[in-house]
């Protein structure tokens, strides 16, 4: 399989400005950009760390650009209102972070290639208004970017209007490829697809100060195809690649409860599976959905790519325990504690009874709620139903036990016993 071929396979691309995607098989020095706007990725990102691996693998040049300067000013096509902006120490602190977090992924993973980092700031803080606006802002038809689909949909009577910086935007990103293209010599930049008309500018740009062709690509977003949403940090309940803003083992589990619909479109965007091994895969999946062969294999092989084998290996054993493939009794000492610091704990004191407990860890909202659960054995204590006799002290493990709401994962707690 040639490496276009592979990449239509994959469904990494969306738009593109080539004709045919066999332009993907000789090699090219190619960009990304990502704006500080947090100092973290997600795993919406991550599909782009992994095909920036691709083209590693496959003899490209590739340069990471981390937009201080285009942080300052605000990305209109992610939003659909105006962005609050950030402070310079802000910023500088999230660009690092991001760089950072990029080179642990890629060290983790045994990226050899070497990818240059750059950052918008280091040029834009020497250029002067008028020198931009006459060498470049000449160059841009206000006509044609004001038909562009994200600003359309901010200036339509339904939108909130958008400000004279977010408008400029798109000019400093086209002028950010111009810039790269002159002194690094790339040729194609990438992007998730809601940056098409960004990308766009820097083609454009190109074309009139060099004369010259260079090429766009997007990226398809990653998205919940049931829901719709994006894996993205602007979404609620973003997954992060930070073990600090997602534990190993919630990004693990986020994986495990994919649904079957998606499995398949996850392991082509985030792993390097091939085309033989998948069919293989889903094939014995789908002789047993409920073992849920697929979600596993996913689960362990984007953790380990994020977090390392020894983290993976704790999201596994801890969600074992949490699903009941591991019977608390089997738990040691050890184990208890990797409970403990790496999932929510809700300490029970002395004299709190399994009402109280259910209202102080939020499984329910007040003790009504709680007592109608009980009766109607919707409460668990390690796996087993309880009723609100229930003595608490009689059920710790090693210092633990294991309080669930229902069927659903996410609602176990781990309580400890002080």
């Amino acid at each position: 399989m040639k490496f276009s071929e592979e990449l239509v396979w994959r469904n990494s691309i969306k738009d593109k400005t080539f004709t045919n995607v066999s332009y993907l098989d000789s090699s090219h020095t190619l960009y990304l950009g990502t704006d500080g706007t947090a100092d973290s990725l997600t795993i919406g990102h991550l599909a782009w760390l992994v095909l920036l691996m691709r083209f590693l693998a496959n003899g490209y040049k590739v340069f990471v650009l981390v937009g201080g300067a285009t942080t300052m000013v605000g990305d209109p096509s992610e939003r659909a209102d105006e962005r609050e902006l950030k402070t310079v120490e802000e910023i500088r602190h999230n660009t690092e972070s991001i760089k950072q977090q990029v080179e642990s992924v890629f060290k983790l993973n045994n990226i050899k290639e070497k990818v240059e980092f750059v950052n918008n700031y280091d040029w834009f803080k020497d250029i002067k208004l008028l020198d931009f606006l006459r060498d470049t802002g000449k160059l841009f038809n206000v006509s044609d970017l004001v038909s562009r689909d994200f600003v359309q949909q901010r200036i339509d009577e339904t939108g909130n209007g958008i400000s004279f910086a977010e408008f400029s935007y798109t000019l400093i990103q086209g002028y950010d490829f111009w810039h790269l293209h002159k002194y690094h010599g790339i040729d194609l930049q990438i992007g998730g697809s809601d940056q098409w008309g960004n990308l766009l500018s820097g083609v454009g740009l190109i074309r009139k100060k060099e004369n010259t062709e260079v090429n766009a690509m997007t990226i398809p977003l990653i998205i919940n195809r049931s829901t719709g949403v994006k894996f993205g940090k602007s979404e609620a309940g973003a997954v992060w690649l930070d073990a600090k803003k997602t534990s190993p083992t919630d990004f693990y589990q986020f994986f495990i409860n994919t649904n079957d619909d998606d499995v398949e479109y996850l392991m082509k965007a985030y792993t390097f599976i091939s085309p033989e091994d998948l069919d293989m895969l889903i094939t014995k999946h789908n002789t047993d959905p409920s073992k849920r062969l697929a979600q596993k294999e996913l689960a362990y092989q984007v953790t380990l790519m994020v977090h390392g084998q020894e983290q993976t290996e704790i999201a596994v054993k801890i969600t074992d325990i949490l699903t009941g493939k591991v019977n608390l009794n089997e738990v040691n000492k050890v184990e208890a504690e990797l409970l403990k610091n790496n999932f929510n704990i809700s300490n029970h004191k002395p004299g709190d009874s399994i009402l109280d407990i259910l209202v102080e860890t939020k499984l329910c909202s007040s003790k009504t709620e709680a007592r109608k659960l009980l009766n109607n054995d919707s409460i668990s204590i390690n796996f087993k139903k309880v009723s609100e006799e229930l003595l608490i002290e009689e059920n710790f493990v090693n210092g633990i036990l294991l309080l669930k709401k229902g069927k659903a994962f996410k609602d176990t707690v781990v309580v400890s016993l002080v």
